[in-house]
């Protein structure tokens, strides 16, 4: 592959801190979600331990394997849907099930509730947030390291017929359009320091249903 004067060699299978880099976004993100769940959900389970320390589990543990190198990540929405799937399935599991007053039967919890008994940001807005503090760390360093001249330089060849594929920096686009900035070119926005760091907490903390 060929991006203005430098070329990338393909080479074979690349696997970083158990992360395969030859596999797509989908299919990473959906064999760490599957394993990482159950692998744990026993452990979510058990009453020998107490809510508050499944919930530390949940953060120290469980989302640090999930989301590593998602500062990377092109999600679709299709994708963001999923993980949000998976952080509820675990939810679920620490919180376990609500007893009915009138029935006296067991049911799961709604999406409602959760919220209420979890108050950290989702995984979604966790990823988002990531995304772009790593975002405008890239955008400040100028033509000093590679990853900006990836970032801005124009591949050779053609895109394959059909629908194009959301890129990480239209990612980026839609998550500071939901701020309200929208309008404005983000690698200048990120120029500034503070002001950058302030889109990245409102991004963090934003409550979409």
């Amino acid at each position: 592959m060929k991006n203005d004067n430098s070329s990338c060699e393909k080479c074979g299978t690349v696997q970083i801190f158990g992360n395969n880099l030859n596999k797509s976004i989908q299919e990473e993100t959906a064999s760490r979600l599957n394993a990482c769940y159950h692998s744990v959900q026993n452990l979510l389970s058990s009453s020998l331990l107490s809510k508050n320390l499944k919930i530390k589990i949940h953060r120290t543990i469980i989302l640090p394997v999930v989301l590593y190198g998602c500062e990377t990540w092109s999600l679709t929405l299709r994708e963001e849907r999923r993980t949000r799937v998976f952080e509820k399935r675990v939810l679920r599991r620490i919180f376990g099930p609500k007893r009915v007053d009138v029935t006296r039967d067991w049911r799961k919890l709604h999406n409602e509730e959760l919220n209420d008994l979890y108050y950290s940001p989702n995984i979604v807005r966790v990823i988002k947030s990531r995304r772009m503090r790593w975002a405008g760390h890239v955008a400040r360093t100028r033509e000093r390291i590679g990853v900006y001249r990836v970032l801005v330089g124009k591949p050779e060849g053609k895109r394959p017929l059909g629908r194009s594929r959301r890129r990480w920096d239209d990612n980026i686009k839609m998550d500071i359009q939901e701020v309200g900035c929208g309008s404005v070119v983000w690698i200048e926005l990120a120029q500034d320091r503070y002001r950058w760091q302030a889109l990245v907490t409102a991004v963090m903390n934003l409550r979409v249903p």
